[in-house]
């Protein structure tokens, strides 16, 4: 009984450190005055605030078409290149290569930021552009940084798939294209999916790589924020931090929904065969 009491109790001790911030700033961005402290009644001002603020607004648009378009990106060349790590033959082939795969993760990120920066200044150098830096560059960048995650996330469902799957499939006609996109691929679809979350949750983060590699006009919302705390961060960030939070949370909620009841159909067809 002690134990269980003592558990229960570490248990909300880390619930409540990971999830008091949050309800902080979801509390105060209804806040009815322009304190970041003191409460005082219910009010939306800080939601129409930022809406009508348009160089957050125009950050808040970079950051996502950012992260929409190098998870993508990043999903499709971790895939693919999964699918060709995972059918090496040699071992200490494979084994190197995951392990370059691993470096960027590993790496600190300023460390990664600034190698990415001196690398497109050089590449502006050579075709002598002095506006190298961009929306571009935020891609590249992004892009590099996620296909590990994406890789690491495809692999093991790509161990997990019977590789006579994909026999029995071309043995019945199936080109080695269509086998990858009939069996394969619907066998691997969570983890891609899972990859693509991951990819897309690190890009609408990252501040320190984007930080050295985005040009004047492509500001990202971590480097607007970063921006204000040299002055002062206004409430509105509150109201943006709160859509944010719950826009992520309710695609989480739809995807673990629609994976769920997938994993009941394909359950309910392996019962009835």
């Amino acid at each position: 009984m002690k134990k269980s009491k003592i558990s229960t109790a570490y248990a909300g001790l880390i619930l409540i450190f990971l999830y008091a911030p949050i309800f902080v700033f979801i509390v105060y961005s209804f806040n009815g005055s322009n304190s970041t402290g003191v409460l005082s009644g219910f009010s939306l001002q800080w939601y129409r605030a930022l809406l009508n603020d348009a160089e957050t607004m125009n950050a808040v648009k970079n950051t996502f078409v950012l992260a929409i378009l190098s998870s993508v990106i990043a999903t499709i060349i971790g895939t693919a290149a999964a699918v060709g790590i995972f059918n090496m033959r040699k071992k200490w082939v494979k084994s190197s290569i995951l392990t370059v795969t691993n470096i960027p993760m590993m790496n600190p990120e300023i460390v990664t930021g600034i190698s990415m920066m001196l690398l497109f200044v050089f590449m502006g150098s050579l075709f002598k552009r002095t506006d190298i830096l961009g929306f571009a560059t935020l891609i590249i960048a992004h892009v590099t940084f996620n296909l590990p995650y994406v890789i690491l996330s495809v692999l093991p469902k790509l161990r997990q798939t019977d590789a006579h799957l994909s026999e029995a499939a071309e043995d019945l006609g199936c080109t080695p294209f269509q086998s990858f996109y009939k069996v394969v691929l619907p066998a691997i679809m969570p983890g891609i999916i899972t990859g693509l979350i991951m990819a897309f949750t690190l890009s609408i983060d990252d501040f320190i790589i984007s930080h050295y590699v985005n040009g004047p006009s492509s500001e990202t919302l971590p480097i607007r924020i970063f921006a204000m705390t040299k002055k002062r961060v206004t409430p509105d960030m509150y109201a943006l931090s709160t859509i944010i939070f719950f826009v992520i949370l309710a695609l989480l909620i739809l995807i673990n929904v629609s994976q769920s009841r997938g994993e009941k159909k394909q359950r309910s067809k392996i019962h009835n065969a």
